[in-house]
């Protein structure tokens, strides 16, 4: 009989016959691409326009910043386009506070092939500010640089200056400078998260706006799927576009081959959208996913995973899940608010307006419960939407706890009586793929219906874009979401979550002018003492109106496979950065 030349293979036959023997590590797949399966949905390729997590996460993988921040620090800084980072020592930045200089890298070129210039730099920087769409991101810069949250008035009229405009960002042959309107502590943290630039020649090729004042107009506040840059992508970060199957919800990236310094040892990254945990879980233990999005319920699924491991207790800016009531229901083809009346078949536009019925639901929730069996212990009880290891945070600041005593008193009182009397009916929403915030729903469903058999709360699941509609648009009489700091101050928190031009105050129609006058006097104080001293009256402020219900500043946690090597977090990224990334 012939010698077999592969004697090896019958020893490892034998070892794995053997009682107890573990199985040998798995094969390496696809070793020059990462998988990462995903939650969320990318909405668009422009980054104008997104605000959630999935679509940013990708896009600091394709759009260099100009700054960057350094590994995990969220105070220190790195030059990326820019040669340098401004301060005031190296007299980049004015006495006063309101000049920065951004002296521009001379190597770099866009996926295309194009040189960086200072002109697409601030082409790119006035773009993000003035297309403005809402919901977007424009505010982040718009408020340092204009003094203002958006550009529109009431009629949708263009509220920048010709003047304004010419003054806020100016190119030089070597960089570009910054104007701001007042000082601004956070500007620099701002920069490092959100100053994508892209190639103004590929841009006015595709369509969209010229760079002059005369013309922005007629691309402010346009439909993101009207964009030039809806389905294409041109930066200087080290990945481009390959392909974006939206129906298969699948984006697949590859290595800029002349990406300053060196190119990416992965050579293409694919992200998929997989809101079911189970699915998740099978590619990853096949091998076929080496990321997955991971949240505490589902982190024991994965003991025992081979070849896996769960990249646990990482530093996020986060609260989450957060219940928002909509003060000011829109009926519109509404189906969550039932018949619109207060009968225990629906509840009226205005339910959630009445502070009795807010301050009745934040007494309701289980919050302990939550924490521990919800978020497995690994969460700080949220006490406001200010997080920890930031300025105005305190272990101590009051919060509601859950007293069915004093829930029940609230709800007597709310409507003159009705409300217990007549019962309520209405659809509490989250977002698919998001077993946490179903969970948190699911409690709060369980202590409210239990008080009285005429209270009544449906639960849906709703998938990400029309999850976004729905909520931005006051069709959710109530919904959960979280918040995920765009850069690392309070001011990024309270604003969002307080002031009447914030994301979510204006997505339930909340306002209160004493509130707002404290979030614009808290950014500008330069005393971090007395600033501490403005966000503690913000929460206070935040526990007497109750316009939300908090529960958790979550750690955050992905699973992986062993062989990823390089990778590391940052409390900003809402996403995975893939340059460091190898496999082996």
């Amino acid at each position: 009989m012939k010698p077999s030349r592969h004697p090896l293979r019958f020893l490892c036959a034998a070892l794995l016959a053997l009682p107890g023997a573990a199985p040998l590590e798995a094969a390496l797949k696809n070793p020059d691409t990462v998988i990462y399966a995903h939650t969320g949905e990318i909405l668009t390729l422009d980054p104008v326009y997104p605000y959630d997590s999935a679509t940013q996460g990708m896009m600091m993988n394709v759009y260099d910043t100009l700054l960057r921040f350094d590994g995990p620090s969220l105070t220190a800084f790195q030059p990326v386009l820019a040669s340098k980072v401004p301060s005031a020592r190296n007299g980049l930045v004015s006495a006063d506070g309101l000049t920065y200089r951004f002296p521009l890298r001379k190597d770099v070129r866009f996926h295309n092939g194009d040189r960086l210039t200072p002109e697409d730099v601030r082409y790119s920087l006035l773009r993000f500010m003035l297309i403005d769409p809402e919901g977007g991101p424009a505010a982040l810069l718009l408020e340092p640089v204009f003094g203002r949250n958006n550009t529109r008035s009431p009629d949708n009229k263009l509220t920048v200056t010709k003047a304004g405009f010419e003054k806020a960002v100016k190119a030089d042959r070597d960089g570009v400078t910054v104007r701001l309107k007042k000082p601004f502590g956070p500007f620099l943290s701002i920069m490092a998260r959100w100053s994508y630039v892209t190639d103004k020649k590929w841009c006015v090729a595709r369509g969209e706006w010229d760079g002059a004042y005369e013309t922005i107009g007629r691309f402010n506040n346009r439909q993101k799927e009207s964009s030039g840059l809806y389905r294409a992508m041109n930066g200087t970060g080290p990945f481009q576009l390959e392909s974006w199957d939206q129906n298969g919800k699948q984006l697949i990236l590859k290595a800029f081959p002349g990406y300053r310094g060196s190119p990416a040892r992965i050579k293409r990254v694919i992200l998929r959208t997989v809101s079911d945990f189970s699915a998740r879980k099978k590619l990853l233990e096949a091998g076929d996913a080496d990321i997955i999005d991971l949240t505490r319920p589902e982190q024991p699924q994965l003991a025992g995973v081979q070849g896996a491991h769960v990249a646990d207790d990482l530093p996020r800016l986060l609260t989450d899940p957060v219940f928002f009531f909509t003060l000011d229901i829109d009926q519109t083809d509404n189906q969550d608010i039932g018949s619109g009346r207060l009968d225990g078949q629906g509840i009226p536009l205005n339910f959630f307006a009445s502070a009795s019925v807010r301050k009745a639901f934040a007494y309701s929730f289980d919050y302990a419960g939550f924490l521990k069996n919800g978020m497995k212990g690994k969460a700080v009880r949220a006490r406001g939407a200010i997080p920890p290891g930031m300025t105005g945070y305190s272990p101590a600041a009051p919060a509601y706890e859950y007293n069915r005593l004093r829930a029940e008193g609230y709800f007597r009182k709310a409507f003159n009586g009705d409300v217990w009397n007549k019962g309520f009916r209405f659809t509490l929403t989250y977002n698919n793929g998001s077993d946490i915030r179903r969970l948190a729903c699911e409690s709060l469903k369980r202590t409210v219906e239990a008080m009285n058999p005429r209270f009544h709360i449906d639960l849906r699941g709703v998938d990400w874009p029309v999850y976004l509609n729905k909520t931005q648009n006051r069709k959710a009489p109530l919904f959960t979401r979280g918040w995920t700091g765009d850069y690392p101050d309070p001011h990024n928190f309270a604003f969002t979550f307080y002031h009447s031009k914030g994301r979510f105050a204006r997505a339930q129609g909340y306002a209160d002018r004493e509130m707002d006058k404290l979030i614009e006097t808290a950014v500008l104080e330069p005393s971090p003492a007395k600033r501490a001293q403005l966000y503690a009256r913000v929460q206070a402020k935040a526990y007497q109106n109750a316009p939300q219900l908090y529960t958790a500043h979550p750690r955050g946690l992905y699973g992986l496979r062993d062989w990823l090597k390089g990778f590391y977090d940052n409390a900003v990224f809402m996403g995975i950065y893939f340059y460091p990334l190898s496999k082996q």
